[in-house]
């Protein structure tokens, strides 16, 4: 399990960049050659017209998950690791006035840029709270889609993570998720390399070990879709899942 110690150096790291962001820079976690591969940042929103200019500079993701997340007016959706806030002004532009986008991240400084990046675009039912994912700070039963992009591989008690996404939905509500995999049977070496290279500081799970926590948490209609390339094993993938509408 990671430290308290490595815990804040990812926290300072991702801080950092959110001043770099701030001071006007596009930025990146990961080398440049895994960036290209993976899809990372950016690239995974060309062609939104929806996304502002600012958000998509600090943007860190592997993917486009509220692409996935079926987003309706009115509903309410939580941003896991929301960064720069991307994610959560697409969301709250998709939920409507009648809706809100939360976005929780553990870096002041992200949400510093987040709320700018909101202000900027106009987005008031953008709501932004500090936190660590492990630790969700709404009650249960309280939003109907949870996202995340590129965030969960960077905890190292995913489990935790999973259960609170679990316990924070409604019934009936739907997870959808862009983050890094492995393959089932990558080499452990070769595997770890890569995740550093791609920046997944806390490691990542292959495709089995994201269905089966998901399965423990309670999930169903578990779907996981390998999307492009990361090196060594490693892909971009899209994580769904649904809280059953009535208990298991």
């Amino acid at each position: 399990m990671t430290t308290g110690s490595a815990r804040d150096d990812i926290v300072s790291r991702y801080s950092r960049l959110a001043r770099a962001a701030i001071a006007g820079d596009t930025i990146t976690d990961c080398d440049g050659d895994a960036f290209e591969e993976g899809c990372f940042g950016a690239a995974a929103y060309a062609g939104d017209p929806a996304a502002p200019d600012a958000a998509l500079r600090a943007s860190l993701g592997c993917g486009n998950p509220v692409a996935v997340a079926d987003i309706s007016p009115g509903e309410t959706v939580l941003d896991l690791g929301s960064g720069g806030g991307l994610d959560v002004l697409l969301s709250a532009r998709r939920t409507g006035p009648d809706g809100i986008a939360y976005g929780l991240d553990a870096s002041t400084d992200m949400l510093a840029l987040a709320r700018a990046n909101a202000a900027q675009a106009g987005a008031r039912n953008a709501r932004f709270l500090h936190g660590r994912i492990e630790d969700i700070p709404l009650p249960g039963d309280h939003v109907d889609v949870v996202i995340s992009n590129c965030v969960i591989n960077l905890s190292a008690d995913k489990p935790r993570v999973l259960a609170g996404a679990f316990r924070v939905l409604r019934p009936g509500g739907r997870l959808g998720v862009s983050d890094v995999i492995a393959d089932d049977a990558a080499e452990q070496a070769r595997r770890a390399a890569a995740e550093r290279r791609a920046g997944c500081l806390a490691g990542t799970l292959t495709r089995r070990e994201y269905h089966d926590l998901l399965t423990a948490s309670g999930f169903t209609r578990i779907r996981i879709t390998a999307t492009r390339p990361a090196g060594e094993g490693l892909h971009s993938a899209i994580i769904q899942a649904v809280k059953p509408a009535t208990p298991t």
